[in-house]
């Protein structure tokens, strides 16, 4: 049997194909591995950057800017957290394997 076992109004009941539900959305989150922990500001993200040897540049204000000086990397973000899209997650990802990692949940 597979699927989301889905608890609302007190009710629990196994949803079979979740795609076909429309009260069901998926919406991906970066997750610091070691901690568990999901990323929910920039804030928050800026000090696990930090952690590693990341430091912010301060040359675009429409843009946060990470630049790590063992490498020709940057990271490139919105300013505002609530355009942080799946493509920076990645971007940070692939940045920073073993560190952090893009994972689906399941929103009503």
């Amino acid at each position: 049997m597979s699927g989301v076992w889905l608890f609302k109004n007190g009710v629990v009941r196994l949803v079979e194909n979740e795609s076909n539900q429309g009260y069901m959305q998926k919406r991906k989150v970066l997750v610091h591995v070691s901690t568990d922990e999901v990323i929910t500001s920039y804030s928050v993200l800026a000090k696990k950057l930090a952690s590693l040897g990341w430091e912010r540049y301060y040359d675009d204000p429409d843009l946060l800017q990470f630049h790590k000086s063992s490498t020709i990397h940057l990271i490139s973000l919105p300013t505002d957290f609530c355009r942080f899209k799946s493509m920076h997650m990645f971007d940070i990802v692939v940045k920073n394997k073993n560190v952090f990692e893009v994972r689906d949940i399941i929103m009503m």
